[in-house]
């Protein structure tokens, strides 16, 4: 591919991934398979990928910050700093191990994460009846996730979305802001480690950043805009497809 096409593939990807990763997640599944497609290997894309959304998910906390609030009663700064931490140890992970077996997993964290988008509200209740949620499990939680969201990440705003839905009860339009500010924070502990060990290529990565930049700006702009249940459907549209993209990769 031409040097200017090249750029412009991954300015473009970069655009669509940023408004995706704001709107409800999955803004990977448009950045790494144009990373691939230039010839990256799959790890070196997945750093490249993460590092070149970061901005995109900080413009969109930026739109959203008059949105940010607790989550279940937990501060956001609390979980920020679980998101963070845990981010660190799963980017570790990526550089020193093997992915394979991981790949086998996450199609079915997803599956979960889709029927838990799909019960919604009623979902959240049914499992409030039976079960008492603490901020100890909001924290686990949200550790783990931290953690594969600094591994690799595809899907983690979904999961956000579904985690917060079943274990605080919030609609995926209330969570925009604390999911996206998450994001951003695994992302900014993946990027530091994945800069320090030379994972990210700068020639694909720096026209990437730029159109997530603009595609983060401009999801979390339009995403203010639309009614809850729009969000709803294309949230579980998304998390679908996503899905089923994770078990082809895997299985297929």
């Amino acid at each position: 591919m031409a040097e200017w096409g090249a750029v412009a593939l991954a300015a473009g990807a970069g655009a669509v991934g940023g408004a995706m990763n704001a709107l409800a997640g999955g803004g990977t599944f448009a950045t790494l398979p144009a990373l691939l497609g230039l010839g990256l290997p799959a790890n070196v894309a997945n750093a490249t990928s993460n590092v070149a959304l970061l901005p995109g998910a900080g413009a969109s906390v930026w739109s959203f910050r008059d949105e940010l609030g607790p989550v279940a009663g937990v501060s956001l700064r609390r979980l920020a700093a679980v998101t963070f931490l845990a981010g660190l140890v799963g980017s570790t992970l990526l550089v020193v191990t093997p992915s394979r077996a991981f790949d086998l997993i996450v199609p079915w964290l997803l599956l979960v994460a889709l029927v838990a988008i799909v019960l919604g509200p009623a979902g959240a209740a049914w499992l409030a009846r039976r079960v008492t949620i603490g901020r100890r499990s909001l924290f686990v939680a949200q550790a783990l996730l931290g953690t594969y969201g600094g591994y690799f990440g595809g899907g983690v705003g979904i999961m956000l979305t579904a985690t917060y839905g079943l274990l605080a009860g919030a609609s995926p339009r209330a969570l925009f802001a604390p999911r996206t500010l998450m994001l951003a924070m695994a992302n900014a502990a993946a990027a530091l480690v994945f800069i320090t060990t030379g994972l990210v290529r700068w020639q694909a990565g720096a026209p990437m950043l730029l159109g997530g930049i603009l595609g983060g700006w401009a999801g979390a702009s339009v995403g203010k805009r639309l009614p809850a249940g729009v969000v709803r459907g294309w949230t579980i549209l998304v998390t679908a497809a996503t899905t089923a993209v994770f078990f082809w990769r895997a299985y297929g």
